[in-house]
């Protein structure tokens, strides 16, 4: 393996830049839910998908809006969501700027992946959230701890290497 310390940052900043631009896009689509839902559902009514899928998405575009009707300010929890996931993404420019001294950003992200599948499968099923959702759920914290992972490994030869 090649321990050169830039190429160890390159492929450091490469792994993060993953991570800091999955958590945008996480942040910057959960503000507009009842259109994306909307897109959904009508995409749905076209395609060839299991009738559980289109059943669940149908429940959940009924919901949204009829919640976003009669309860319009319910809304501003998932904007903090989205703020959330943002926030955490600026946490993660530390160790994109500094991977050694800021390498904790990277353990505590690890840390949250691994508490997305509980959360998923025990809060899913308390929300009665199909469980194949709740697995799409639960993959997005096994696939952000993939990068993570391989990071916080590149960081450690990067910390040797100096």
């Amino acid at each position: 393996m090649n321990d050169n310390p830039r190429q160890l940052l390159r492929r450091i900043r490469i792994l993060l830049g993953i991570m800091i631009a999955g958590l945008v896009v996480s942040g910057v689509t959960a503000f507009p839910l009842l259109h994306e839902i909307d897109v959904l559902h009508g995409w749905l009514g076209k395609a060839s998908v299991p009738a559980s899928v289109t059943a669940w998405i149908g429940k959940v575009h009924e919901g949204l809006h009829a919640t976003h009707r009669a309860y319009p300010f319910l809304a501003y929890g998932t904007d903090w969501l989205a703020f959330g996931h943002l926030v955490i993404a600026i946490f993660f420019i530390g160790p994109f700027m500094d991977p050694v001294r800021n390498f904790w950003v990277v353990r505590a992200g690890q840390i949250a992946c691994v508490l997305v599948i509980p959360l998923a499968l025990i809060g899913g099923a308390i929300r009665e959230i199909p469980l194949w959702w709740r697995l799409i759920d639960s993959a997005f914290g096994v696939v952000g701890l993939v990068p993570l992972c391989l990071a916080a490994r590149l960081i450690r030869r990067l910390e040797s290497s100096r």
